[in-house]
């Protein structure tokens, strides 16, 4: 109950976006009137929501959407389930988390950039933005889970070891209940990093009808309201997905606890 609320006032709020669209709008407007070419530097708000507008009915627009979504998201599940299987196993062997640890420092601390160089030797650039998307969500979902793991109530797990309560229901019953809410947190911030890395990925390697294809040759066109239009709906993309996978998971979460307490 506390979180939701917590959730619902850290919200964006319309105002506080008005005032930045307004801010947008006198920032671009001052250099247009300092420099000929203002509008080049930064396209007006108006500009980039009128292209957006012109993209949205265009069948290649949906093809680049779904191409790039397919595999930035495709990166994004095959890290959330590594993360919770290699957080229950590093939860439960030392040697397992000790081994861990190096590969998900690295992961941490090494630029992205660093990585996207490095995997365009190994990978095809079509793959590049699967691969860089799994990378950078595999930390915060295995940092968060193992952490959710560590600081479950030992006292009901000794209680179930007392009462021989089978695995399924130890799993459902007491793991997910107190993990799940560290697994919420980590899929909050891993949608919007694969997001970030996988959309920098395919602007360095390019893969044909992608949006960092886009994107590159906005910038090599100079066309701004293009550049703006498609990270408008990147942002768009990233929030709505939050949202699908966030719903899902916490419908997924309340069936469980429902057929647990039936049971009980």
């Amino acid at each position: 109950m506390t979180s939701t609320t917590a959730r619902k006032k850290d919200s964006l709020r319309p105002w506080a976006v008005g005032v930045w669209l307004v801010l947008w709008q006198g920032v671009s407007m001052l250099l247009t009137a300092v420099y000929p070419h203002g509008s080049l530097l930064l396209a007006p708000p108006v500009s980039a929501a009128l292209r957006l507008c012109e993209l949205l009915p265009a069948l290649d627009f949906w093809r680049t959407i779904l191409h790039s979504t397919a595999r930035i998201f495709g990166g994004f599940l095959l890290s959330c389930i590594l993360g919770v299987l290699l957080a229950s196993l590093a939860a439960a062997n030392r040697r397992v988390r000790e081994f861990l640890a190096p590969a998900v420092l690295a992961v941490k601390t090494v630029p992205v950039a660093s990585f996207i160089i490095l995997a365009l030797v190994w990978l095809d650039s079509d793959a590049l933005s699967f691969f860089i998307s799994a990378l950078m969500v595999f930390p915060p979902v295995y940092l968060n889970v193992l952490e959710g793991i560590r600081q479950m109530d030992r006292q009901l797990l000794e209680m179930a070891d007392v009462f021989h309560v089978p695995l399924r229901r130890r799993l459902w019953g007491i793991g997910v209940p107190q993990v799940y809410p560290y697994f919420r947190t980590a899929m909050s911030l891993a949608l919007g990093l694969c997001w970030k890395a996988g959309a920098a990925a395919e602007v360095i390697g390019l893969p044909n009808g992608s949006i960092g294809e886009r994107l590159y040759n906005a910038k090599i066109y100079l066309r701004t309201p293009d550049l703006f239009a498609w990270t408008a709906a990147i942002v768009t993309l990233s929030v709505a997905l939050e949202k699908l996978c966030l719903l899902a998971a916490d419908r997924l979460a309340g069936k469980a606890a429902d057929e647990w307490n039936c049971k009980r």
